[in-house]
């Protein structure tokens, strides 16, 4: 989706220099990685950390496809949630792999500050209910987090609280989290691969993958012979690895940007600077920028890319019931692509060979997970799976309906929740 990504606010301020050239001619790695994203460029940053003989080819360019476009938001966690994980492997496994997640945002933080990305980090997250078995549901999930995972960076937030935070009277409650947060994405991919190749991994943009087999990646400009590939393309790697593609879902999801709003217009609509989502299923979620924007998505669509024009109506339609004292703003920016949605909403990672691994489904989860994801394949090559275990044991099926009859199927599923999101 090149026309999207040219729309992007993110494209449009970070730097355009290339990080790679096209591949040309065959190369000899320990690793390739398939895929430019923060999954694949954490794993080649800490493969090329090891010592590993790395190789990191991009069909586009870097953080081209969800890593690049994505909301920003670091949150703790999975998408499916705890109680979801432990029916799927247990609670010593959901505990685990909450373990793992929570990790996920102090390895975020501390990439951040080792290999000094300017990514415009910022701490605060909010999870914001907007009728009373939402209120019940925060409830109950904060006093989980605390007791059961020892997890005490959450607090409630009252209406008169989350009245002051953020300037919509569209909120009863909150719950806040110190150690969420969010950044520029696309800078913060970018500033991944940055770090990896001065660690000695070898990147190429524009360089398409169109056969992979074990300890062989052919593409349209030539070859890598590896002892390990690492798939790490999410929703675009389609034809490449079908099996993955029938555990995933691609719907495409869209975010505005306004204009410039002036510090002080900008901090009065989000008084802590937290990122925001709702608890909707077709949920809104929005942030301020360090350029004093706001930026605003909704919600996803399953029978594919709605356009550009439909997508800013639509956002902006969306925007204006949390904030309508924004009607005048200009919308500078729109721009979207497609993520990847797993059945049961838990990340999907594995093995397609004993050499060959996969990272995908991250389900609107991906940028703290994405980068643990990377570290955990990085331990798994080198002869330490237990943590990439803990996820690679989690079941996943294929949607239903096949290729032709899912997309109709899942898009009568969201209008099933979105109607019980009015209820």
């Amino acid at each position: 989706m090149p026309a999207a990504q040219a729309a992007s606010y993110y494209a449009a301020s970070v730097s355009s220099d290339r990080l790679g050239p096209p591949l040309a001619g065959a190369l000899n790695s320990d690793v390739c990685i398939v895929g430019g994203g923060i999954a694949g460029c954490s794993t080649a940053l800490h493969l090329a950390e090891r010592g590993y003989s790395t190789v990191l080819i991009e069909q586009h360019r870097i953080g081209w496809g969800a890593s690049g476009r994505s909301g920003g938001e670091v949150i703790q966690g999975v998408a499916c949630g705890q109680q979801s994980l432990e029916r799927l492997i247990g609670a010593a496994g959901a505990r685990a792999a909450w373990m793992l997640a929570n990790e996920a945002v102090h390895l975020t933080r501390s990439l951040i500050a080792r290999h000094g990305i300017e990514c415009d980090w910022v701490d605060g997250y909010m999870l914001t209910a907007l009728k009373a078995r939402h209120d019940r549901a925060l409830h109950a999930e904060i006093d989980e987090l605390r007791e059961r995972y020892d997890y005490h960076s959450v607090r409630y937030m009252p209406r008169e609280e989350i009245g002051a935070a953020i300037a919509s009277d569209r909120y009863l409650s909150a719950m806040f989290d110190a150690n969420g947060g969010h950044l520029h994405p696309l800078a913060y991919t970018r500033g991944l691969a940055t770090a990896a190749a001065r660690c000695g991994a070898r990147i190429f943009e524009h360089t398409r993958a169109l056969e992979v087999r074990p300890g062989w990646v052919r593409t349209d400009g030539g070859e890598v012979r590896a002892r390990h590939i690492a798939l790490c393309g999410n929703a675009y790697l389609g034809s490449l690895a079908p099996s993955l593609a029938a555990a995933i879902i691609p719907v495409a999801t869209h975010i505005i940007a306004t204009e410039p709003l002036g510090e002080e217009r900008a901090r009065a609509l989000i008084a802590n600077n937290a990122a925001v989502s709702d608890m909707n299923w077709a949920l809104d979620y929005f942030r301020r920028t360090a350029d004093h924007r706001l930026l605003f998505g909704g919600a996803i669509s399953y029978a594919g890319d709605q356009g550009l024009a439909a997508a800013r109506a639509a956002n902006r339609a969306r925007m204006l019931r949390v904030f309508p004292q924004l009607a005048a703003a200009r919308i500078e920016y729109t721009w979207g692509g497609l993520l990847d949605l797993t059945a049961n909403r838990a990340p999907h990672f594995g093995r397609l060979a004993p050499e060959v691994y996969f990272l995908q489904g991250f389900s609107g989860h991906g940028i703290a997970l994405a980068g643990m994801a990377g570290r955990l394949l990085a331990e798994a090559l080198a002869g330490q799976a237990e943590r990439f275990d803990v996820f690679a044991r989690i079941p996943h099926r294929s949607f239903p309906g096949g290729e032709l009859a899912r997309r109709p199927l899942l898009a009568l599923a969201m209008l099933y929740y979105r109607l019980r999101d009015l209820l």
